[in-house]
């Protein structure tokens, strides 16, 4: 980068150009204390990690006042149960959730449908019950863990057709 033109600067001065950095004799290893070896666990009840996933909770309040809900269902149980969803999703697709993530999660457990399916009224308190209190967060991961991988990387158009046709081709309720 030149110097501004009220720099002194002598004439008689090579000029500098970009050096690269000196080399470095190994490569790097995680040796500090903080750093964790290996990788990301995996497996039920780990969830699905990934970038900004809290900004889900921000995105799940577009939807109150808009769900189908029955009798002794609460909105809160939802909404936690599409952000759980959505984190997993947005985390699958490697990026940040969406409001089409908490739609998704919304959509599949029919949520946002005019008329409830009677299957899927049938199990969902079961599914819901309380689950946006912090001591039920293994609920919580059950109900993520019953949306399949290979349901939520599809585009979300897709999944809504999918549940509109038949809603259990978007849930393992066997989980």
């Amino acid at each position: 980068m030149s110097a501004p033109r009220y720099v002194p600067t002598s004439p008689t001065l090579p000029v500098r150009s970009y050096t690269s950095p000196p080399r470095r004799p190994s490569s790097w290893l995680a040796d500090r204390p903080g750093e964790l070896p290996g990788l990301q666990p995996e497996g039920e009840r780990l969830g699905t990690p990934g970038p900004d996933q809290g900004y889900a909770l921000r995105l799940a309040r577009h939807f109150e006042g808009a769900l189908t809900l029955l009798d002794g269902e609460h909105e809160e149980d939802a909404l936690a149960g599409a952000t759980a969803i959505a984190t997993k999703r947005s985390g699958l697709l490697g990026r940040a959730p969406i409001i089409h993530d908490v739609r998704v999660g919304l959509v599949i457990w029919g949520f946002l449908d005019d008329e409830v399916s009677a299957d899927l009224a049938a199990i969902r308190p079961s599914w819901f019950d309380e689950v946006h209190l912090p001591h039920n967060y293994s609920d919580l991961r059950r109900i993520a863990d019953a949306a399949p991988e290979d349901v939520l990387v599809v585009p979300h158009d897709e999944i809504h057709q999918r549940h509109r046709a038949d809603w259990r081709t978007c849930l393992d309720l066997d989980v």
